[in-house]
């Protein structure tokens, strides 16, 4: 599909540069920048024809109904659009659209696709590339964003801590995660093999790689394995935030090692977590196994009916 030109005039774009560096002021991650300048830029273009002065939140709302609605937006990409215009009615007040009026719809409560330790040996396994290998496996024994794993720098590495560095992550927070001991060999070979000078990971010609490569053989390598799971570079940072927590690993600590900011974003693994589930009981086993012990004629009874 060919990418959307927008057509704004002269003023319009001079007044969304202004804003993208009023953004920039503001201290926003460059992500965070871009994703708010360009949902501000299709809401004026779709507006094109009326002036700011004039826009409230009954064209918020048609804008929300005739865009978001009809394409089906994720939850997600409504509420991002949200936040970034009750940050450019504050940057142009000329609007008169109501702060209050807005409203962010309720995040989705879907569950965190997890993969098993299992699954995760056997993906690891499948990459034969050696960069492939070692970014799959350092993913998912650090828990990495994939943002953090792009940025990470060789001088990140405290070998001798046992630790890595995460600077400047969501929220502008720096953090450590354990550097699993397992891992040390395949980091020094990778190191050796590949004599990364800046990133941990670089391209061709030493620049910095990008996140769509990582997605794209982690897909590949999970057909390979024959895994029905949707599975992405986040997929791993879920499976190490359950498996941690399944072995027993503090709530507390898994925040801190995830770089979560509340305690309620960690709290999510709790439901995925499969420890303490798997000593529940099903009813039916109870029926069964009482059946079995008081009627002699049903000692022999299979579920299956074989």
């Amino acid at each position: 599909m060919p990418k959307h030109k927008r057509v704004l005039n002269r003023e319009q774009k001079l007044l969304l540069n202004n804003f993208y560096k009023y953004l920039k002021g503001k201290r926003y991650s460059q992500s965070t920048i871009n994703t708010y300048s360009y949902s501000i830029a299709d809401f004026i273009e779709f507006h094109t024809n009326k002036s700011l002065e004039t826009l409230t939140n009954k064209d918020v709302e048609l804008y929300i109904e005739t865009v978001y609605i009809k394409r089906n937006y994720s939850v997600s990409t409504q509420r991002q659009f949200i936040s970034a215009l009750k940050l450019f009615i504050i940057f142009e007040p000329i609007t008169k659209i109501s702060n209050l009026e807005l409203t962010r719809p309720s995040r989705d409560r879907a569950l965190p696709s997890v993969l098993s330790q299992k699954e995760i040996i056997h993906l690891i396994s499948k990459a034969k590339n050696l960069k492939h290998r070692a970014i799959i496996a350092l993913l998912y024994s650090g828990g990495l964003r994939i943002s953090e794993l792009i940025n990470l720098r060789i001088e990140d590495f405290h070998i001798n801590r046992r630790q890595i560095f995460i600077r400047n992550s969501k929220g502008r927070k720096d953090r450590y995660v354990t550097l699993a001991e397992s891992f040390l060999p395949l980091l020094q070979n990778y190191l050796v093999t590949y004599s990364p000078k800046h990133y941990f990971v670089e391209g061709q010609i030493k620049q910095q790689y990008t996140a769509g490569s990582v997605r794209k053989f982690i897909k590949k390598y999970k057909n390979e394995c024959g895994i029905k799971t949707n599975v992405t570079p986040h997929t791993l940072r879920h499976s190490y935030a359950t498996h941690l927590l399944e072995n027993g690993v503090n709530l507390r600590h898994i925040q801190e090692l995830l770089g979560h900011s509340k305690p309620e974003t960690t709290m999510i693994y709790t439901h995925v977590a499969r420890k303490d589930l798997l000593s529940i009981k099903s009813p039916l086993d109870f029926a069964v196994e009482q059946l079995k012990k008081t009627d002699k004629d049903e000692q022999n009874f299979l579920l299956s009916g074989k």
